[in-house]
């Protein structure tokens, strides 16, 4: 997909029609590898009011019919820092470069903001890394060292997009599931 198939743009607060799209792609686009993060349409149409604050940023990549293929957000979380949360691609449009682009953007709005750092958890729930499935405790740093990503795992996307492993919270999620946590430097 070319990047003059779709445009991102703001996720404004008065385009139902818009919130509503994002609301279901979130709900729709979790269920397989996070059931729990958004476990209810109502749970995801929440999440997207959340980043609708002032402050936040949430844009959304629309095609040529306003339709919405992606979304990412995030919030200040500490003076230079920044947390990409979420972002989800439409399941179609998946490695055709949408996800990459919103990431670019989102980067480039918290320099404009001032921002020198971002950070994500991308949570495993289901097993498809090395860190997830065991019990990391008590050498944590030691199998964080030799994670591998066994089943696609989102944690190499963001690795190609610059973003570092700087840790992992064992159990996040319950016993066995993790979260990820990475980070890239992007201002100062």
């Amino acid at each position: 997909m070319k990047n003059t198939d779709f445009r991102i743009i703001d996720l404004l607060p008065d385009n139902a029609e818009h919130i509503g799209q994002t609301a279901d792609l979130l709900f729709r686009g979790f269920r397989e590898h996070n059931p729990n993060g958004w476990p209810t349409p109502a749970a995801a149409l929440r999440e997207v009011r959340k980043s609708l604050k002032k402050g936040h940023i949430s844009r959304i990549a629309v095609d040529k019919n306003d339709k919405v293929l992606g979304w990412v957000a995030g919030m200040n979380a500490h003076t230079n820092l920044w947390e990409l949360h979420p972002i989800v691609v439409e399941t179609e449009y998946r490695h055709k470069g949408i996800g990459r682009v919103l990431v670019n953007d989102f980067e480039k709005r918290v320099k404009e903001r001032g921002g020198i750092t971002i950070y994500l958890g991308a949570d495993d729930e289901d097993n498809m890394t090395t860190v997830s499935g065991i019990d990391l405790y008590p050498n944590v740093l030691e199998h964080l060292m030799n994670i591998k990503n066994i089943k696609g795992h989102p944690y190499s996307f963001y690795e190609k997009m610059g973003f570092t492993v700087v840790g992992v919270i064992p159990d996040a999620d319950g016993i066995g599931k993790p979260d990820i946590i990475m980070t890239k430097r992007v201002g100062g």
